[in-house]
């Protein structure tokens, strides 16, 4: 980032977005692990600004709540009515200078519906404003389709810009333009104040257009400069469902893109998503149709997918996930995951553990080396080291009112279809019988049998199912050869 920290970024997040036809506000629509606000408020964070303030209001009390919870130390400003952006821009001023910050320097001017605009075009757009001396300088791109965007009109003889031209006030020359205004800027702080000033509602909208504020300084003899983005994509708005899958596409090849480039191998990035807060460590593999969500964290060597949803989980160096949905769950290294395993929060493996085909566990702790292979619920337990759970096994951790936990030592063997009815603790080295249901405690290498001794009743299918197939059989099997 440039060696100038901004005296301000004014976040313009007070529209009420009704082409999403949502009750959610806007700025709150989820893209890539963070909200359309979010993306906007981490860009900037990366500015260093003094303060960053953020305009609210449709949905106030919910974009607040929000920001409180995203970047605490951000202040939010109310605009009441939605009377323009300059008006908006006003209050935002208007709020720093109540908390005694009233910014001396660049201010910079966003708006909360704009996710794809990268820190680094921030810092351009700042350095740009401040080594060529502007009043304001814009933020631009040319676009294959300008409609519904303002258009950048600049002076013929010295390419500076004359004005920003909405689409509803533009000539039919002037919607023929193919650059137009992204909606930032980067202004001296005193005379984006005094221009504030001068602007009027003379308009189709009756409302406080910010672009005015571009002619004002001109007329006022101060230069007016722009800075047009490498990649048009970057200021797109949000401003329906479409377009907000467009962006979370565009996004998404961003962090792939940034993922492979960090060394990580991703078979099938159509098929692959990430949350911006998604580490790929070198030499990571990830598999076709996987979404690696919030906070996940994929080691070196470690494998995932095909068909793997997994959020907030960290995946140890040299693992194998396969055909899972983890959640808020640690992975230890060279352990193995499913396929078709659900690991819920609080699961932890040890290194070389197993949670195999169908296995379900929550807010259990697997010793290193312990397998749980095929068909079991494992929950509210702690097991060992190189335990090895039967199949079929299900952990009874709740009575009705209360969660229990279970405690399996290291080098245990349990058999298959067992029932660990918490709470009861098997000691080290212990057995248990396929088919017990386990009510006691079980001492350290004790096996343990908790079943009802068989009986057979010789003659029971001949006189209660004469005739039929199995007597038939049965009645076969009694011939000598």
């Amino acid at each position: 980032m440039s060696a100038t920290r901004p005296a301000a970024v004014v976040v313009l997040a007070a529209g009420e977005g009704t082409r999403m036809k949502s009750a959610t506000p806007k700025v709150l629509h989820p893209i890539c692990g963070r909200s359309l606000l979010g993306h906007v408020v981490a860009a900037a964070r990366e500015l260093e600004p003094a303060q960053l303030v953020v305009v609210v209001g449709h949905g106030r009390e919910q974009v607040t709540a929000h920001l409180s919870a995203a970047d605490p130390a951000a202040l939010t400003a109310v605009q009441e009515e939605q009377n323009g952006t300059g008006h908006a821009v006003r209050i935002g001023l208007a709020e720093l200078a109540r908390q005694g910050a009233a910014p001396e320097g660049t201010v910079v001017v966003t708006y909360g519906d704009t996710p794809l605009l990268t820190a680094q075009t921030l810092d351009t757009l700042v350095a740009a404003h401040e080594t060529d001396g502007n009043a304001v300088t814009v933020l631009t791109a040319k676009v294959p389709d300008p409609a519904g965007y303002g258009r950048i009109v600049r002076d013929l003889a010295d390419g500076q810009v004359v004005a920003i031209v909405e689409q509803k006030d533009a000539s039919p020359d002037q919607q023929a333009i193919d650059e137009i205004n992204s909606g930032v800027y980067a202004y001296d702080a005193a005379l984006l104040a005094e221009a504030l000033a001068k602007v009027t509602t003379d308009n189709s909208q009756a409302e406080e257009y910010l672009t005015d504020t571009l002619a004002i300084l001109r007329e006022a003899g101060h230069r007016v400069g722009a800075y047009t983005a490498t990649d048009h994509r970057e200021i797109a708005g949000v401003n329906n469902r479409v377009q907000l899958a467009e962006a979370r596409r565009v996004l998404n090849d961003r962090l792939l893109h940034r993922a492979m480039l960090d060394g990580a191998t991703v078979v099938d990035p159509a098929s692959t998503w990430l949350d911006a807060g998604v580490v790929l460590e070198p030499d990571s593999l990830i598999h076709p149709n996987t979404q690696l969500l919030g906070g996940t964290r994929v080691a070196a060597g470690a494998e995932v997918g095909p068909n793997c949803t997994l959020t907030d989980t960290l995946v140890g160096a040299g693992a194998r996930v396969s055909n899972t949905v983890a959640q808020e769950a640690e992975i230890g290294a060279e352990a193995n995951v499913g396929p078709y395993a659900y690991l819920r929060p609080g699961t932890r493996l040890g290194q070389g553990a197993k949670a195999g085909t169908y296995v379900e566990m929550k807010n259990a702790s697997i010793g290193d080396g312990t397998k749980v292979p095929h068909l079991s619920y494992v929950g509210d337990a702690t097991i060992g080291e190189h335990t090895n759970i039967g199949a079929a096994s299900v952990f009874v951790n709740y009575d009705g009112e209360a969660k229990h936990h279970t405690t399996i030592g290291s080098y245990c063997k349990t058999g298959s279809d067992n029932m660990f009815v918490a709470p009861v603790v098997v000691g080290d080295g212990a057995y248990t019988a396929a088919g017990s249901v386990i009510t006691k405690d079980v001492p350290a290498g004790s096996l343990a049998v908790a079943r009802g001794q068989q009986r057979n009743i010789e003659g029971w299918v001949a006189r209660k199912r004469p005739g039929s197939a199995a007597a038939q059989a049965a009645e076969r099997a009694k011939q000598p050869e």
